[in-house]
C-alpha cells in the first residue's frame, strides 16, 4: 500500500503540479491539497454520464461533486461560502471543474445536488472503493471500534412510551397457561442470520438526546447522531455507520466488523468495556480475529481486577493483550481530528440521510488526507 500511495504522490507532486502552474499559474498550500484529494479519490468516475440524455440538460454534477469536497478540505460550514469562493478565487474554480465564472450554479442547485449524492450515498460508495482498491494485498494490525457525536440542528424526538407490561409472578406456569418468549436483543438477531443490510435497516436513525463519557471521565450530552467507526493503526477510517445518539456502541460493533472485513483484512479487534459482550467475542473470532476488549468491571470481580493490577504495577509486567489494548490511541486522535478539522461543532443539514452524507463526506476527505500522507 505505501508503495502505491509513493507512486501516486511522485505522480501529483512531480508532474501534476508543474504542469498545472505552467499552464494556470501559481497554486497555493490549499489548492494543492485539494488537487491532491481530489486526484485520489477521483469522485467523477462514479458518477452517470448524462451526455445525451433527453430533457433539459443538468448542471455538470462531476464539477458539483467536487465543489463539496473542497468545502470540507477548504472547512466551510455553508454552500453560500463555497459559492463566494468559487465566484471569486478563479484556481478554485478550474480545480472544481468549472472554466468561466457564468458556469456557477445558483446555491438551490447545489441542495439538489447534495440531495441526489445523499440518495445515492456517493461519498460512502467512493470511500469503500478507495479503501478496497488501497488495502488490496495487505493487512491490519489493530483495527479499533469506537463513536463520536455528531451534533444536529433538529428538533429532537421523542420516544414513545412503552406499555405496562403485565405482573407475572416468578416460577413455573399455570396450568394451561402459555407464557409468551422473550424478545432477542438485537446483538442476539444480528450474531443469528442477518445480513448487512437488515442490520444496518435495523438501527435507529432518528436524531435525539445521547449521552457518554469522555476519554477524562466526564459525561457528554448532545443532540443529534452517533457515528461508529473503525480505525487503523494509521488513523484511517476503514468504515463508518451512523445512527441515532442514545443507541448503545455495542449494538454497531458486529454490522461494523462485517463492513470492515468486506474492504480491509485486520489480525486483532480492539474495544472498550463498552463491547464486552459473549456474541461480540464469538462473531469477532469467527471472521478470524483476535478480540482484544476491556473487561466491564462489576461488582463481583472489581477487587480481584484491582488487585490484579497492583501485583502486575509492582512486578512491572503487563500481559501482551494489555500492550495491544494501548494501540487504542489512534481512535481517540481521529474523533478529535474529525469534529475540529473536518466536522466544526455541529452538521447544518437535517435529516439523516443528509447528515450521513455530510459526515461521510467528511470522513473522506480525512482518509484521503491521511493517506496520502503515508506516501510522503
Amino acid at each position: 500500500m505505501k508503495n502505491r500511495l509513493s507512486q501516486i504522490w511522485n505522480n501529483i507532486q512531480y508532474k501534476l503540479f508543474p504542469f498545472l502552474e505552467e499552464e494556470r499559474g501559481s497554486l497555493s498550500y490549499q489548492h494543492k491539497k485539494l488537487i491532491s484529494i481530489l486526484e485520489l479519490i477521483r469522485i467523477e468516475s462514479y458518477l452517470p454520464d448524462l451526455l445525451g440524455c433527453i430533457g433539459r440538460p443538468r448542471k455538470q454534477r462531476a464539477a458539483l461533486a467536487r465543489s463539496f469536497i473542497a468545502k470540507i478540505t477548504l472547512k466551510l460550514s455553508f454552500t453560500a461560502q463555497l459559492r463566494d469562493y468559487l465566484l471569486s478565487d478563479k484556481q478554485l474554480r478550474r480545480i472544481c471543474g468549472w472554466d468561466r465564472l457564468q458556469e456557477i450554479p445558483s446555491e438551490s442547485t447545489f441542495s439538489r445536488a447534495f440531495e441526489e449524492f445523499s440518495e445515492s450515498n456517493l461519498p460512502e460508495v467512493v470511500h469503500r472503493e478507495l479503501i478496497k482498491e488501497l488495502y488490496e494485498g495487505s493487512y491490519i494490525g489493530h483495527l479499533t471500534r469506537d463513536s463520536v457525536p455528531v451534533e444536529a440542528r433538529e428538533k429532537a424526538t421523542k420516544k414513545p412510551k412503552k406499555p405496562k407490561e403485565e405482573f407475572k409472578k416468578n416460577g413455573r406456569p399455570k396450568k394451561g397457561e402459555i407464557r409468551k418468549p422473550k424478545e432477542l436483543t438485537r446483538i442476539k438477531k444480528q450474531f443469528g442470520k442477518m445480513t448487512l443490510e437488515e442490520m444496518i435497516g435495523d438501527l435507529p436513525k432518528q436524531c435525539d438526546i445521547g449521552m457518554k463519557k469522555s476519554p477524562k471521565g466526564f459525561t457528554l450530552t448532545w443532540k443529534g447522531y452517533k457515528l461508529h467507526t473503525a480505525i487503523d493503526d494509521h488513523c484511517i477510517p476503514i468504515a463508518a455507520i451512523l445512527s441515532s445518539a442514545s443507541m448503545h456502541d455495542s449494538q454497531a460493533a458486529i454490522p461494523l466488523g462485517i463492513k470492515a472485513d468486506c474492504v480491509a483484512k485486520n489480525f486483532y479487534d480492539l474495544m472498550d468495556a463498552a463491547y464486552d459482550i459473549e456474541e461480540i467475542h464469538l462473531h469477532s473470532k469467527s471472521l478470524g480475529h483476535v478480540p482484544i476488549i476491556d473487561e466491564h468491571r462489576t461488582r463481583t470481580n472489581s477487587k480481584e481486577v484491582d488487585e490484579e493490577e497492583k501485583a502486575r504495577s509492582v512486578l512491572r509486567w503487563l500481559p501482551a493483550e494489555k500492550v495491544r489494548y494501548k494501540k487504542r490511541a489512534p481512535a481517540e486522535r481521529f474523533n478529535a481530528i474529525l469534529k475540529e478539522n473536518y466536522m466544526g461543532t455541529s452538521v447544518r443539514y437535517r435529516e439523516y440521510v443528509k447528515v450521513t452524507c455530510h459526515v461521510m463526506f467528511s470522513v473522506l476527505v480525512l482518509a484521503a488526507d491521511l493517506l496520502l500522507k503515508i506516501g510522503w
